[in-house]
């Protein structure tokens, strides 16, 4: 038996597999660079989220846009590399973990600093 869920599983292929069709494939312009940091696939294959940093935080409004219209070539590309029998529906979201732990970061910093003194 495997150690974690399919959907895991899958999940991880998938980004992978995303990435590089992202660095290679995509020859749009406004597709800065990226990291594709986690892909969420729903129990049932039917779609996945997935989650990306953008380098230049400005950017990342845009790079969602296309990323999002290119999907469907995404789609067909990750078809072409994985065999899977139902392939999901991919949608492009910005992953905000980096800032959420820079922030508790800050605020442990801050509350160390007022021990301090």
């Amino acid at each position: 038996m495997h150690p974690y869920k399919r959907s895991k599983r899958v999940g991880d292929l998938f980004r992978e597999e995303i990435a590089d069709i992202i660095m290679h494939r995509v020859k749009d312009p406004r597709v800065g660079f990226i990291t594709v940091t986690s892909v969420k696939v729903s129990e049932d294959l039917s779609y996945a989220r997935v989650f990306v940093s953008v380098l230049k935080k400005e950017e990342t409004e845009e790079t969602l846009r296309v990323l999002n219209s290119a999907s469907g070539f995404i789609r067909s590309e990750v078809g072409k590399r994985v065999r899977i029998k139902r392939l999901p529906r991919f949608e492009f979201f910005e992953d905000e973990t980096i800032e959420y732990g820079a922030r508790i970061d800050s605020l442990l910093k801050k509350l160390k600093e007022e021990e301090g003194d």
